[in-house]
């Protein structure tokens, strides 16, 4: 059996308990959620109850007022399977809203779902549990993370570093692959999709047409890294805009996929225009595309790597810089940067690179974001080297391996 591995937000959700009557833990299934749950130590006194136990979800709907009264402060995992609790948990809160009331866990993003949001308004804290970031795999927490010093005080990193190999961005970041829980990853990703789409994509919404979301969902994944063109993903699945924007909006709140937004000045505009796509997980992702066709398509190698930065990023930046919001940075097609971290007014550009050298041609974006800015703004370009190095004027380039420690 696999030690526990110590999780970067595990602290956070703790502080959170002791300041608010709901904390919600959410998050794609299987990254670990209820394991955390269940091995902190501030948590041992609560009453643990799981709606994944039938008897219980009866209980819970048979008579949701009555089901809480049953002695808090209380967990419910898997709480997407009956998300009309959460009313019965905000008339319980407003009679009492003592802190370390509730603590939920469940594998949808109760935050995109309007309603449900709605009605714990002022009453949770929201946290997302990310598959493990690297730091979290090597047990090495301990240390603030390097991307924080970079953003937040301009601290470049020293330190020796080794190329990432290509394997690990196979395995992704997923408990049972990364931890070497299982022998064959592939079983593993096999049993995960019909999972799922067959229970948790059901108990959702009602889809109509499980072949069309599985197609949809391996075309996703040839398209990582990509900006969205919904029309164009329409035709290629043979299906309508409606219901292939349905479908990844159900993506998106089972928390497989991720819609980053443009960076622009006007922030309301953001809305409205076409986001980048990436995969929560690129160990998933690899599996939906085959080994095969990432071989044949060198493309899709530089979009999974891009994937692997990003995914890390969010483990990150969720635990220890939670405000800071990213966005992708695109003019008219003449130039991009791969990721803009804001953090109130600090803002740092990342190139990130697949190869082990950069090119002049590689800081072209940078540089464009860079002179696009009234105030002096930090470029870092993310490659799979081992030097950090000044690569232009506030341009730096740091290892990959460096950047994520």
């Amino acid at each position: 059996m696999t030690t526990y591995q110590k999780r970067e937000i595990a602290s956070s959700i703790v502080s959170a308990v002791e300041s608010m009557p709901v904390v919600v833990l959410s998050g794609m299934r299987q990254t670990g959620k209820s394991t955390l749950i269940k091995n902190l130590p501030e948590l041992k006194g609560w009453n643990y109850l799981t709606f994944d136990d039938l008897n219980t979800l009866e209980a819970a709907k048979r008579d949701p007022d009555s089901f809480l009264d049953q002695g808090a402060p209380l967990i419910i995992d898997e709480v997407q399977r009956f998300p009309e609790i959460l009313l019965a948990i905000k008339r319980n809160v407003d009679h009492s809203r003592r802190p370390g009331r509730f603590l939920l866990s469940g594998s949808a993003n109760f935050l995109i779902l309007k309603k449900v949001a709605d009605s714990l308004a002022g009453r949770a804290v929201y946290f997302t549990l990310y598959p493990f970031s690297r730091r979290e795999t090597l047990s090495s927490t301990r240390a603030v993370p390097a991307v924080i010093k970079i953003l937040n005080d301009d601290i470049l990193p020293r330190g020796d570093a080794k190329p990432i190999v290509w394997s690990e961005i196979l395995r992704g970041g997923m408990p049972s692959i990364c931890l070497r829980e299982v022998k064959d990853p592939r079983i593993w990703f096999k049993g995960y999709e019909q999972t799922y789409l067959e229970r948790d994509i059901r108990s959702l919404s009602e889809v109509g047409d499980l072949v069309l979301f599985r197609n949809l969902l391996r075309m996703v994944a040839l398209r990582n890294g990509q900006v969205l063109n919904l029309s164009d993903l329409a035709r290629d699945v043979k299906s309508n805009h409606t219901k292939v924007s349905r479908y990844l909006d159900l993506m998106e709140i089972s928390f497989v996929l991720y819609r980053l937004a443009p960076y622009l000045n006007n922030p309301t505009t953001r809305l409205i225009k076409a986001p980048k796509i990436y995969f929560a997980d690129t160990g998933l992702a690899a599996y939906l595309v085959g080994e095969k066709t990432i071989g044949e398509h060198p493309l899709l190698k530089g979009a999974l790597w891009e994937n692997y930065i990003f995914q890390n990023l969010q483990a990150i930046l969720v635990s220890h810089c939670p405000e800071a919001k990213y966005y992708y940075w695109n003019i008219q097609g003449r130039h991009e940067v791969d990721l803009v971290i804001e953090n109130g007014d600090r803002v740092m550009a990342v190139e990130i690179k697949f190869g082990s050298r950069i090119a002049d041609s590689d800081l072209t974006g940078l540089k464009a974001f860079q002179a696009s800015r009234k105030t002096k703004t930090l470029g870092c370009i993310v490659y799979n080297g081992s030097e950090i190095f000044k690569a232009a004027e506030n341009i730096w380039a740091v290892p990959a391996d460096v950047f994520l420690a």
